[in-house]
């Protein structure tokens, strides 16, 4: 039973490295990247759907990034919502395919761009926090039960709390590595 709580805890943490990658991956940073726009909702035939459903994205060149829809019909809608993304970058088409000249960051930017790299990872460590607090609760709603003894419910407590620590590292690690790919000029 402590297994089962502990194993339903760990798969919790590796969704929320995988959120928060996921979420890193949409920061842009001096450089081009299909990441940053792929999963863009864009609102296409009466739904919203992510970007990468609509049109195929490349990486042509390091500050270059070309959508290309799969229906002509798309441009006008695709480069109104890059438009009304917080991205700041203005799209360019010919007709067929719409262009992203990704711009060099400026020294505020870049700090600005920090600051939200800092402010996810901390809102996905609140997460873990609350999803290891669920864990714990789990814990003791089964040595209250009478299902497990004291000294279970410790070791368990013990071991969530190590997979915590485990997990609030690699997030750090994540948002370190962003930081740092954000500032390099």
């Amino acid at each position: 039973m402590v297994n089962d709580v502990i194993r339903e805890y760990e798969a919790h943490l590796k969704k929320a490295v995988e959120a928060l990658k996921h979420q890193l991956a949409t920061i842009r940073t001096g450089r081009a990247s299909a990441g940053l726009v792929e999963h863009l909702q864009v609102e296409a035939y009466g739904a919203p759907m992510p970007l990468n459903q609509l049109a195929s994205i490349t990486v042509p060149e390091a500050r270059l990034i070309v959508i290309q829809p799969y229906d002509a019909g798309m441009i006008k809608t695709i480069e109104k919502a890059i438009q009304h993304s917080d991205l700041g970058i203005n799209p360019g088409n010919d007709g067929r395919v719409i262009r992203l000249a990704v711009p060099q960051l400026t020294e505020e930017r870049r700090r600005e761009m920090v600051k939200v790299v800092r402010h996810r990872v901390e809102d996905v460590k609140v997460s873990v926090r609350n999803q290891r607090r669920d864990a714990i609760d789990q814990l003791k709603e089964l040595e209250h039960e009478k299902l497990i003894g004291e000294d279970d419910m410790r070791r368990g407590q013990d071991r969530v709390q190590q997979a915590t620590d485990r997990c609030i590292a690699e997030l750090d690690q994540l948002g370190k590595e962003k930081e740092a790919e954000v500032m390099a000029v």
